[in-house]
């Protein structure tokens, strides 16, 4: 158990809803939408998307343990695993090494199964997973952390999972004739799933930014320079603030798409949790005391679109 324990530490195993809601997102949309649903598929995915989720995240604790230029204070002797536990990296990396080929395995099968959208969308997330801690200049040190894992874990991930179970002609095709390549886009489409993934994208760059937030300090001394140290603390706490008012965003959307009105309108009801822990967030930012705010607002926001999508589904 303790084993077990050291790994559910080391991958951050709750962390894991920032992609297992956009993916149950995106299932139930296409259940909706496109009145289709493919549970092999559905399988496969939830495979390849949780062991890559897994990996990214070991090799960003990884990662940070050989760069850091302070292993103590700040509390990171505490959220770091392999410095908690004294992990050996070498069989942290092996580790990485094993979810990362069990990733790619299931993901090849499910292209072999949909499209070559899912293999260029599937190698594009791979890629920025990767480079996302890993690298000369990893992404999670930069700026632009909440803008990539937004885009990519909160609409990507839904619209690959409602692509896996349309026909694929609905939304995008990828075609390579001899040497010929066609790709065709529904631009409609495309952008309906993104309008209905605003919770998602802003929610995901919350929990990013509120991370980013409550490491400032030592970020700086590990020169991590992410986005609170280029607007400052008062800022990003603002940003945090007005990301999740604007969420909402996404009700006219899912009125537009057939959702009952009384059904949609439902999730203003949410609004009250929200607040309230953005109040208490902001008040004393911090990542043993507050952080986990973010991740309930996150789950909070994004849940309740999920269950609305879902009880569409049976009234359909």
């Amino acid at each position: 158990m303790h084993i077990i324990t050291k790994f559910f530490k080391l991958v951050e195993l709750p962390t894991k809803v920032a992609s297992m809601i956009p993916f149950l997102l995106g299932s139930l949309y296409a259940w909706y939408y496109f009145d289709t649903f493919s549970t092999p598929l559905f399988l496969l995915m939830l495979v390849s998307l949780l062991f890559f989720d897994m990996t990214t995240t070991a090799i960003n604790n990884l990662f940070d343990y050989v760069k850091a230029k302070k292993r103590h204070g700040y509390g990171y002797e505490e959220h770091n695993a392999i410095v908690k536990y004294k992990m050996n990296p070498i069989f942290v990396f092996i580790l990485i090494l094993i979810m990362f080929l069990s990733s790619v395995f299931a993901g090849l099968v499910l292209v072999s199964q949909t499209n070559l959208v899912v293999l260029v969308l599937g190698f594009l997330s791979f890629g920025v997973g990767i480079l996302y801690s890993f690298g000369p200049i990893p992404i999670s040190r930069m700026p632009l952390g909440e803008l990539f894992s937004g885009l990519f874990m909160g609409f990507v991930i839904t619209f690959v999972a409602a692509y896996i179970h349309s026909d694929g002609g609905q939304l995008a095709t990828i075609t390579l004739l001899g040497s010929q390549l066609s790709i065709n886009i529904n631009i409609v489409e495309i952008l309906l799933i993104l309008l209905i993934s605003i919770p998602t994208i802003l929610g995901i760059a919350n929990i990013m930014l509120a991370n980013n937030i409550s490491d400032i300090d030592e970020d700086i001394v590990n020169k991590r320079y992410t986005l609170p140290h280029y607007i400052g603390k008062s800022n990003a706490l603002y940003l945090f603030r007005y990301l999740y008012y604007a969420s909402y965003l996404d009700i006219p959307i899912l009125i537009y798409l057939g959702v009952p009105w009384w059904l949609a309108l439902a999730i203003i009801i949410t609004v009250i949790p929200v607040h309230k822990n953005i109040n208490t967030f902001v008040a004393a930012p911090s990542k043993g005391g507050t952080f986990h705010l973010a991740v309930k607002n996150f789950i909070i926001i994004s849940m309740a679109r999920v269950i609305v999508l879902f009880i569409a589904v049976l009234l359909q």
